[in-house]
């Protein structure tokens, strides 16, 4: 009689904000606003090649300065308490906190290569605005590494099996994944800007 059990599983968080309108406009003013005026943010998105605009680079302090921002991380820290709870770790009576915030401003064609979040441990996005054709954010299985010699995954393979996932938006969408997992963001084939604000949460103290 044989068994076959899962293990090691790798978990994304989705949470739908309910009527997000008014939010959504007060982040869509607040993102178009920095990417009009930060000049520094716009020299460091030239230099390295961000399509677009974000502030990560040079807009610490978002949260203090933009009350809308403000009152997106306060609730976002239920839902990365929810998370942490989910994944069973032992912090010790610590809790999430966010370390870091920033608005994303992609234009049709821009795109975000494969990358991680490093010195976190929840990453995530909440989702302003998102054109249709937009396109998904894909996670890339975590193991794929180090499988060597396995053989591709059948194209019907049951969606936990794949070797990439993709999570197509919705504006009030929020996403939280560990800080470890890669993940990119594809090209923007939408007719319009895809407005997005990131975030870093580390364990703190209570």
């Amino acid at each position: 009689m044989s068994n076959i059990q899962p293990f090691f599983p790798t978990l994304i968080y989705r949470a739908e904000t309910p009527n997000p309108q008014r939010l959504n406009m007060q982040l869509e003013d607040a993102a178009l606003a920095l990417a009009a005026e930060d000049k520094a943010g716009q020299r460091w998105c030239e230099k390295y090649g961000y399509p677009g605009y974000t502030s990560f680079a040079t807009q610490p302090e978002l949260r203090e300065s933009i009350p809308v921002i403000g009152k997106l991380v306060r609730m976002i820290d239920k839902h990365a308490a929810e998370f942490a709870k989910a994944l069973h770790w032992d912090i010790r009576g610590g809790k999430p906190i966010c370390d870091s915030i920033w608005v994303n401003v992609m234009p049709e064609g821009g795109s975000h290569t494969s990358h991680i979040h490093t010195n976190s441990v929840i990453s995530g996005t909440y989702y302003v605005s998102v054109p249709e054709g937009s396109g998904p954010i894909v996670y890339e299985d975590p193991r794929h590494a180090i499988m060597m010699a396995a053989p591709p995954r059948k194209k019907d393979a049951p969606r936990e099996f794949q070797n990439q996932i993709k999570e197509t938006p919705q504006e009030g969408s929020l996403l939280l994944w560990e800080s470890w997992l890669r993940h990119e963001v594809p090209l923007n084939r939408g007719t319009g800007l895809r407005i997005s604000v990131s975030f870093n949460y580390v364990i703190g103290q209570k």
